[in-house]
């Protein structure tokens, strides 16, 4: 797989630092499963090669991420049975069915993959821009820093949209505090760059149009430090988060999600494992747009969206 149609790849000129960019701009780099395959096999290319001593994740075009691909002509492809299907679909649980089939799948797919990249032997950088909803807070989650583009702004909305307790590597409560976590799912709001700053969660805010060159600069720097002495460091923070519950809680919070989704399954007659209009969530093709979480406005107007019905 030396050519990637998802995902490019480059190398610092001396081969210091590797560049891995999502490149499916047209779609707001949704990720769809041959972007994670590629982006897996990119990294672990990464992870082998002895002289790469950082990795950059960035995203190309307006946007990180917007997330899990929901329902693009190329995500429709890749799980329709014929020749273009994608070959992931049909191992690893993928020839189950019921909620074992989605289970294996996701676990695989948007929870292990993510949890094996944060525990890259490497030092790892997310350079995020524009928006970073929900799956792609996983992507930058994973790794051991975040940069990020002034205008940059935060949000998971599979609550306030598919009714859902967060996305699978639900590594909120760490990266933004218990009670901040609450209201960020609870309302579907954002944070910008400068909060998240504030939070811990992010490590340098860079103006946007030198986003890339001073990212670069900042990946050298850390690449001078000695192999040992910077993977001893990650693993030692990495530990510590570990021995606080982070690993325990990821696997908990993961199964809290199967039920969440076998439980939409189960409440509607189209077997969708996601909330409906009906259940009380904007329908989320055309949600109204995410607003900033204020710290003295109670936010956005719900009053368009449908009460909860009684069985949500």
């Amino acid at each position: 797989m030396s050519e990637y149609t998802y995902v490019t790849t480059s190398r610092s000129q001396d081969g210091r630092v590797a560049r891995i960019m999502l490149n499916r701009p047209e779609a707001r780099n949704a990720q769809n499963r041959g972007m994670l395959v590629e982006l897996d096999h990119a990294l672990m290319a990464a992870e082998a090669d002895d002289s790469v001593r950082v990795v950059i994740l960035g995203g190309e075009g307006p946007m990180f991420s917007a997330g899990h691909d929901m329902g693009s002509k190329v995500r429709l492809v890749e799980r329709t049975p014929g020749p273009n299907q994608h070959p992931s679909t049909l191992v690893n649980g993928g020839t189950r069915a019921g909620a074992e089939q989605r289970m294996l799948q996701e676990w695989h797919h948007f929870f292990n993959n993510t949890r094996r990249w944060r525990d890259l032997r490497k030092i790892t950088i997310a350079e995020v821009h524009g928006k970073v909803y929900a799956a792609a807070l996983m992507l930058a989650w994973s790794c051991d820093l975040i940069v990020a583009a002034e205008e940059t702004t935060f949000a998971d909305v599979v609550g306030t949209r598919l009714g859902m307790c967060g996305v699978e590597y639900f590594a909120h409560p760490w990266e933004f505090g218990l009670r901040k976590t609450k209201e960020l799912m609870l309302t579907g709001d954002s944070i910008d760059a400068e909060e998240a700053y504030r939070l811990g969660s992010v490590s340098k805010v860079f103006p946007a149009d030198s986003l890339r060159a001073d990212t670069d600069a900042f990946a050298a720097r850390i690449a001078a430090l000695p192999t040992m002495t910077a993977l001893l460091i990650k693993e030692a923070v990495n530990q510590t988060a570990d021995n606080m519950g982070f690993h325990n809680a990821l696997n908990a919070c993961f199964s809290l999600h199967q039920i969440n989704h076998s439980h939409w399954a189960e409440m509607h007659e189209d077997k969708v494992p996601r909330a409906h209009e009906s259940d009380g969530v904007a329908n989320w093709k055309d949600a109204p747009p995410v607003t900033p979480a204020v710290k003295d406005r109670p936010g956005l107007e719900v009053a368009s969206v449908a009460a909860p019905s009684e069985a949500g």
